[in-house]
């Protein structure tokens, strides 16, 4: 495409009510949720921010379709900075809904994680 962006792509199960769709974009690995994000769905979301083995890591999640998030979505999120950090790379969250980033901010994970309102900004940051 003229942006830059591929068109590989690669979507991980509707389990529980979760999509997960990876592609690169930018230099960086774009995780594009849809659905909720809770302890039924936990393992999936897990399973696609595995950064096991990725020298320094570039990874963006594009939330715009989370409608709910909750303790287990939180934490997943923590871990996987976690991991992303300690391999060098960075993690970057795009565009989350208003119910979202309200519980993003209300335990913190807004000033740990740069959150920002678009997938563009969060790719060119």
């Amino acid at each position: 495409m003229a942006d830059g962006r591929t068109t590989d792509t690669e979507t991980t199960g509707q389990l529980g009510g979760l999509s997960v769709t990876a592609t690169a974009a930018g230099g960086a690995r774009v995780l594009t949720l849809a659905g909720e994000i809770d302890h039924h769905t936990a393992d999936t979301l897990r399973e696609a921010l595995d950064v096991t083995g990725a020298p320094r890591p570039r990874l963006v999640i594009d939330m715009r379709q989370v409608t709910f998030m909750d303790s287990s979505g939180i934490n997943i999120l923590i871990a996987a900075y976690q991991a992303v950090t300690a391999a060098g790379g960075r993690l970057r969250l795009a565009g989350p809904t208003l119910p979202v980033l309200r519980t993003l901010q209300l335990v913190g994970i807004d000033t740990l994680i740069d959150c920002h309102p678009t997938l563009d900004d969060a790719l060119a940051s």
